[in-house]
């Protein structure tokens, strides 16, 4: 099994897909370190959650490495970055280092393309608009029928308004049918309206 060093940044509720591109705005002091080695080494960051909100908590066992693909480098040392997914990783262990910011080893995974059936797209997107409905999205459905599989599956995946734990069971699909069977599953389960909420944008 090989295995590589990553540098990470556990962010609650942030997923990354490889293919797929994050904006992050960097601002704490040790992670504009981390975004500052990464320019001078090799533009990767890992994108991984934790599983409590403390400080040094434990990590979930799976994350997506992403390289640096835009930077803007403002005058106070903050960052703007974007990251576009590039494979999955399975953690081994965190390593003991010197740098403000956490790193581990992990093993990088090979993910194959994805292809779903007609009829898993096709109930896919039916449970998809009946959650736009309900949740009161206005979503460019003829763009959505223009996305391949793996983009509209992993994509949604990415975004869709659930609690952290189920974005890192979506993450730790074994493969696109899964990923797709559970996010449906998912959408059941969350699609309800509680009326407080701003109607927003998918596109």
């Amino acid at each position: 099994m090989a295995t590589t060093r990553l540098s990470i940044f556990p962010l609650t509720g942030a997923v990354l897909y490889p293919g797929l591109q994050l904006p992050l705005h960097i601002f704490e002091p040790r992670y504009r370190a981390l975004v500052s080695d990464a320019l001078v080494r090799d533009r990767r960051i890992a994108m991984i959650q934790p599983q409590q909100s403390a400080e040094g908590a434990p990590l979930f066992g799976l994350g997506c490495v992403g390289k640096i693909e835009d930077v803007e480098a403002l005058e106070d040392g903050r960052y703007n970055i974007v990251l576009e997914g590039v494979a999955r990783f399975r953690m081994i262990r965190e390593l003991e280092v010197g740098t403000p910011y956490r790193q581990i080893e992990a093993e990088l995974l090979a993910d194959g393309e994805g292809v779903l059936s007609a009829v898993e797209r096709a109930g896919f997107e039916r449970e998809a608009r009946r959650f736009a409905e309900i949740q009161g999205y206005a979503v460019d459905w003829e763009s959505v029928a223009r996305l391949d599989d793996e983009t509209l599956i992993n994509g949604v995946s990415q975004i869709v308004p659930f609690d952290p734990a189920a974005k890192q069971a979506l993450l730790e699909a074994d493969d696109l049918s899964a990923r797709c069977e559970l996010l449906v599953q998912l959408m059941a389960f969350f699609g309800h309206h509680d009326g407080d909420e701003e109607i927003v944008t998918l596109q």
